[in-house]
């Protein structure tokens, strides 16, 4: 019989109820590789271990997180929702990492990085972790923040380089395209948009209230161009700061949202969103590198816009 799962005491401290990065890294090798086995062999160590930490987990976060079967292991709805926000704990665990081997090697080199979140959550960390391959001895530090906050960074020299999501280079800044990116309208099963047959067009999406991201974001910025000819964006029927809450706002079947296509790959992988059809409206948009007009960027600055544009092209 399977113990009972019992929920963490609320007033515990946080480190007694958040998951350890080894056990939050194997429950993303299990989401990936659909088996508990190929997993545990992934973060090298055996079947057993794995399953205990896994059910240590499960005990600990008072939900259970793993289907098992003959036929594989995969994540129950809890799971896929542990998985989503484990992610950027992971990546920003490999960024810090990074960043303190970079500050124990030697401290007289740094490269400050500002970054709207999308770019930050599911581009940087795996330029960052490129990037230490050839300059060991730079530290790294990255704020993330909308698109407006990136530019303020940068006009106050607060950031040697950034990244933005937008239609145009913030203003008193120079840029270069290293990407880019396409918004998703997305919906959670069930909704009523999912069982219609014609896309939804310019109109009926600028008077739907949606969740957004917060005004300054480069995604609100696209939908506020694309809809400003049918009357503009609708109130909205929440506006969040964080990539991880508005999925967690649309899976739960709030509403319609709209976030990058790099933010929805598991979701809609399994089918807890799904895209809906949208047609007459420019959701497409450049993932730029920007930096104070006038000047050129230099030293690791100089190397990471020159591997994002390697990475991307």
């Amino acid at each position: 019989m399977t113990a009972p799962l019992i929920r963490p005491a609320a007033d515990a401290p946080l480190s007694r109820r958040v998951p350890d990065l080894g056990a939050l890294e194997l429950l993303l090798a299990v989401a990936r590789l659909g088996s508990l086995g190929r997993a545990a062999r992934e973060v090298g160590i055996t079947q057993p271990a794995a399953s205990s930490r896994i059910r240590a987990m499960e005990r600990q976060l008072g939900v259970a997180l793993v289907d098992r079967s003959p036929r594989g292991s995969l994540l129950t709805d809890a799971g896929v929702l542990v998985t989503g926000w484990a992610r950027p704990l992971i990546e920003a665990a490999a960024t810090f990492d990074a960043g303190a081997q970079a500050l124990r090697d030697r401290r007289d080199s740094r490269l400050r990085v500002a970054a709207s979140m999308t770019i930050a959550e599911y581009l940087l960390p795996g330029w960052l972790v490129a990037l230490r391959a050839t300059l060991r001895d730079t530290a790294v530090s990255l704020h993330a923040g909308n698109s407006a906050v990136v530019a303020q960074r940068l006009l106050a020299h607060e950031a040697d380089l950034g990244f933005v999501e937008g239609l145009a280079t913030p203003e008193g800044l120079d840029s270069a395209v290293v990407g880019h990116d396409r918004l998703l309208v997305v919906v959670a099963p069930g909704h009523p948009w999912t069982r219609r047959s014609a896309p939804v067009g310019p109109a009926e999406l600028a008077g739907a209230p949606l969740i957004l991201r917060e005004p300054g974001s480069g995604t609100r910025e696209v939908l506020d161009a694309g809809l400003a000819a049918y009357g503009g964006l609708a109130e909205p029927l929440l506006e969040l700061a964080s990539t991880t809450a508005l999925k967690a706002a649309a899976v739960s079947g709030a509403g319609p949202c709209v976030l990058s296509e790099l933010a929805l790959g598991e979701e809609l992988a399994s089918r807890r969103l799904v895209r809906v059809a949208v047609e007459g409206v420019r959701l497409r948009r450049d993932l730029r590198a920007v930096w104070p007009a006038g000047t050129r960027p230099a030293g690791p600055a100089r190397e990471l816009l020159s591997l994002t544009r390697r990475e991307t092209s």
